[in-house]
């Protein structure tokens, strides 16, 4: 897939349209996993970049760190290729996606994008009813399994990103029990999730994996907030995290509810989709997120000019899809950049792999051997070996995460979400 989406960023340079960005694309994951559900869409005449107009369905708006992660990246793609971004926000996970699909199409939209896992079966549902327009959804499972010519999921491997954000926290431990503020046995992390869907598993998983590699002693107790976006359930939840003695805090949740609460308490932060340092300037260590910006660029080129879309796109550090973001010095511990930017440069080159098998145990033992359910159904049957060459392949056989693992070292306190 790269060697493809190489050679079409290669002409897209030439011609003058797009300068300098990197993606992924083709007939493969970014990764390099086959996509067994893409199919070539009809050929179509190359539009107008200065009459063809892109739909975005946002599920919050600005306020929500992760959606103004999407709406930033649409903005930059289009405006680099010259495109009309029309972006509808505050658009429910229900029967409201498929009306705002609907209507972005009645707005002469030749593709729409929608950014949240409950936006997936009404996605479906318009590109049933609208063949001659392309749908791509972030976050969703179903792509490789609907073989649909004009709906297609992407995500990035973010988890190697939560990684490397795990390795900070792993360093602000250490420097804290050398400084004699903890002891060793006392470096517990707390991390906000919003529900135990894999992707929120995967993530916190990975994120404490990178703090392990680093302080060995580290645990994790993880509360859940049964929302992605509720600022008094998440600073709630902080609060409830430190006062269980959590010295550090990370959060797969969308507000700026647990940083406040970390700044508030003096507990460093490990936030996610953005930067909190200007909120959080004592506390606020990194922060890892998704750069939706290549994905754009590259679908929306394909469309224009009438080429196949991935059924599933998986952007990467290479593709540099995934990132951090600066290092805030005043709360870090001394180093902490180098140190994550050579742990990136081994997860780049394959040294190094996110889900080692023999890095964590489930109930006491190391696997060799794990099915996941990556053709998703209704009762979440495992169908696919997801374990091979020591380590499980996370976002290979389909980009959505779906690493569902529960291992060794990590605390539940509330599963009903």
């Amino acid at each position: 897939m790269k060697k493809t989406l190489s050679v079409l960023l290669a002409m897209i340079l030439v011609i003058g349209v797009l300068a300098g960005c990197a993606s992924s694309g083709g007939a493969a994951g970014a990764n390099g996993a086959a996509d067994s559900g893409d199919t070539a869409s009809a050929a179509a005449p190359a539009a107008a970049a200065d009459s063809f107009k892109v739909g975005f369905i946002m599920l919050h708006d600005e306020n929500s760190t992760y959606d103004l992660n999407f709406i930033n990246a649409a903005k930059a793609a289009c405006e680099q290729l010259g495109v009309e971004a029309v972006i509808r926000t505050n658009i429910p996970e229900g029967q409201e996606c498929y009306d705002a699909a609907a209507d972005l199409v009645d707005q002469g939209c030749g593709i729409v994008f929608a950014d949240s896992f409950g936006h997936e079966d009404f996605m479906i549902q318009a590109a049933k009813e609208f063949p001659e327009v392309q749908f791509c959804h972030s976050t969703g499972t179903k792509a490789h399994t609907e073989n649909l010519d004009n709906y297609h999921n992407a995500f990035a491997s973010i988890y190697e990103g939560r990684y490397l954000a795990g390795v900070a926290a792993g360093l602000k431990l250490n420097e804290m029990i050398e400084a004699g503020d903890i002891k060793a046995e006392e470096a517990k992390i707390g991390y906000i999730g919003a529900f135990t869907y894999a992707e929120v598993i995967s993530g916190y998983t990975s994120f404490f994996l990178g703090a392990r590699s680093i302080c060995p002693s580290a645990t994790m107790e993880v509360t859940f907030t049964g929302s992605w976006y509720d600022e008094t359930a998440e600073k709630e939840g902080a609060n409830t995290l430190i006062n269980d003695k959590c010295v550090l805090i990370s959060q797969h949740a969308d507000s700026m509810g647990a940083p406040t609460a970390c700044e508030n308490a003096g507990i460093p932060n490990v936030s996610y989709n953005g930067s909190t340092v200007s909120a959080c300037p004592n506390t606020f260590i990194v922060s890892s997120r998704i750069d939706w910006t290549p994905y754009y660029v590259y679908a929306i080129t394909a469309a224009m000019n009438g080429e196949a879309i991935d059924a599933d796109w998986t952007g990467t550090l290479d593709t540099e899809s995934v990132l951090l973001t600066e290092v805030n010095e005043q709360a870090a511990a001394a180093g902490t950049a180098d140190k994550i930017a050579e742990i990136r440069e081994k997860l780049i080159s394959g040294e190094i792999h996110v889900f080692d098998t023999s890095a964590f145990t489930v109930d006491g033992k190391n696997l060799d051997s794990y099915k996941a359910d990556v053709d998703t159904d209704a009762e979440y049957t495992p169908d696919t070996e997801v374990i091979s060459d020591g380590y499980f392949h996370e976002s290979e056989y389909r980009s959505a995460p779906y690493f569902d693992l529960r291992i060794d070292g990590i605390t539940l306190l509330d599963e009903k979400f």
